[in-house]
């Protein structure tokens, strides 16, 4: 069985999987740090703070950095509302960047009621749905400095 099997079949809380990501080595080397996973897991709240070793060549967040303080909440959230009758996986993912990123930046992500009661419909009859996440990326004064669309697959099991 590999980590990632064991890990996904552990039964973490919303607090536990937050003290996971935030021990997790490639968080904690690029500045990560979940602020907020919801019980329910409808939001979280990650932040990527600006240090001595996560700085580029000209003194700003890492593009890397930035898309990788979002990569695995959109895919974790979706699993832990769906349940373990679904498969979840990232399928895509893409990062618009628009400013660059200085001081700490905050991602706050959303997996809305609505979204997990459209996958369910979707998927009813063993299709395979595949909807596309946004979240803004903003910086300490509220501008939004990239932009990360992520795309699941998600089908029911058999």
């Amino acid at each position: 069985m590999s980590a990632q099997g064991f890990l996904a079949r552990i039964n973490f809380g919303a607090t536990g999987i937050r003290r996971l990501m935030n021990l997790w080595p490639p968080f904690r080397g690029a500045g990560v740090h979940v602020r907020e996973i919801a019980p329910d897991f409808s939001r979280a709240s990650i932040e990527l703070r600006m240090r001595l070793l996560n700085r580029n060549y000209v003194g700003t967040h890492f593009g890397g950095s930035l898309y990788t303080m979002t990569d695995p909440f959109f895919m974790i959230m979706m699993m832990k509302r769906l349940g373990s009758d679904y498969i979840v996986w990232d399928k895509a993912g893409a990062v618009r960047y628009l400013r660059p990123g200085r001081g700490t930046v905050v991602a706050n992500m959303e997996m809305p009621d609505a979204s997990v009661d459209e996958a369910r419909a979707r998927t009813a009859d063993g299709s395979k749905f595949e909807p596309t996440f946004h979240v803004a990326i903003k910086d300490e004064a509220g501008v939004t400095i990239a932009e990360v669309e992520k795309t699941l697959y998600i089908r029911r099991r058999k």
